[in-house]
């Protein structure tokens, strides 16, 4: 609450009551300490408000090296070792992109790497299994995609791999689909969700040593595209996106753990909604996790694993930054993130490292790249 005073009211009513000002000194002491009171009543006000602030919380946002490609949206990501990959794209003349690029974040400067093997697309995913990198699926302008690529750190090569199946019994090419999402986990890669010509929830596993796609056993939740995913302990943590024609975001959390595949109960746990829904206190501040095109990561905060969710849309673009704790299935404000407010951007952790970079916000097109340091205090110059 912040609290106005315009003198030239002030000074009138002071005119109007002089004479009832010096009846008494008590009067006149009680005016006397009334612009204090209330300059010290405003700013316990503003203390009040800047606590809530999202940029007063804790954790802070570094600007790091541009991209030394051409700005641009629905982007992926992967990482192998210590260096990250970002690939293919959209900009804002509909121009698709196949370059691939490195950033190392030791010297925070980015290398050109071989073309990406398959056609121009935006909208794909990709995951790191091992030492080789992946990209499947996508939109080329024309088409949604199904087809798979490898790509080889060590000789700076891309080859094409089993395309994602159809489902069984669905009609042919109904396995190609755009903003799905991507994650790695041990010896194998998956794909989960998306759009196909309506939202989906089924899960595909691709084992890299025999060059097979496997579908899993779906969720029970609800279907979903343009949504996240945390790996921490072997397992995926799978959030957010929207539904439905692109009308509805979803609020409903999964893990899902291959180790479980076989086991009677199934891989998939449900987590808490992302949304006030419970009687609990625990989510009153569940006003703005829900959105669609966000990006997430894993690193450590003071030496434990979180998760953080930043950018994306939800009616408009926003920039509100989650943190995520897996062992007690809850949420914290972290501080919003200080670039332009986005969708469509790429994140990666690399060695405890974490990093947000491209994106779009309208007709504007973004090459930036910001870390966060959950741990650090929040600092505007830099």
């Amino acid at each position: 609450m912040r609290l106005k005073i315009h003198f030239n009211d002030f000074q009138t009513h002071y005119t109007n009551n002089l004479g009832k000002i010096f009846k008494t000194m008590k009067q006149v002491k009680y005016l006397f300490f009334l612009p204090v009171a209330i300059c010290l009543f405003t700013l316990s006000a503003c203390n009040s408000t800047s606590t809530t602030d999202p940029t007063t919380s804790s954790g802070n946002w570094v600007r790091r090296a541009e991209c030394d490609c051409n700005a641009r949206t629905k982007a992926v990501s992967f990482v192998i070792g210590d260096t990250a990959y970002i690939a293919t794209g959209i900009d804002g003349n509909n121009v698709r992109y196949q370059d691939v690029w490195a950033y190392d974040q030791n010297k925070n400067f980015w290398t050109q790497r071989a073309q990406f093997g398959g056609s121009a697309r935006n909208s794909a995913v990709a995951f790191a299994v091992g030492t080789k990198g992946y990209i499947t699926t996508g939109y080329d302008g024309v088409n949604r995609l199904q087809d798979t690529w490898e790509y080889d750190q060590a000789t700076n090569k891309w080859t094409q791999k089993a395309n994602l199946p159809d489902p069984p019994n669905a009609p042919v090419g109904s396995g190609a689909r755009r903003d799905a999402v991507g994650f790695g986990i041990g010896t194998a890669g998956y794909v989960y969700s998306g759009y196909n010509g309506g939202d989906t929830k089924d899960i595909w596993q691709f084992t890299p040593a025999t060059n097979t796609w496997t579908q899993i056993v779906s969720n029970g939740g609800t279907k979903r595209e343009q949504g996240i995913v945390f790996v921490y302990n072997n397992k995926a943590y799978l959030f957010t996106g929207i539904n439905n024609g692109q009308t509805s975001t979803v609020n409903d959390g999964w893990v899902f753990d291959p180790s479980q595949i076989s086991s009677t109960n199934g891989p998939w746990t449900q987590l808490r909604n992302i949304t006030n829904t419970s009687s609990d206190s625990y989510d009153d501040d569940y006003t703005d996790i829900v959105r669609n095109n966000a990006v997430a990561f894993v690193i450590n905060n003071n030496g434990v694993p979180k998760g953080y969710l930043t950018c994306g849309q939800n009616g408009g673009y926003t920039k509100k930054t989650w943190e995520y704790d897996f062992a007690s299935d809850l949420w914290t404000r972290k501080t919003t993130y200080e670039r332009t407010e986005r969708g469509g951007a790429v994140a990666f952790a690399v060695k405890g490292r974490g990093f947000v970079a491209l994106g779009s916000n309208s007709s504007y097109y973004l090459d930036d790249l910001d870390e966060f340091l959950p741990a650090a205090t929040y600092d505007p110059n830099d």
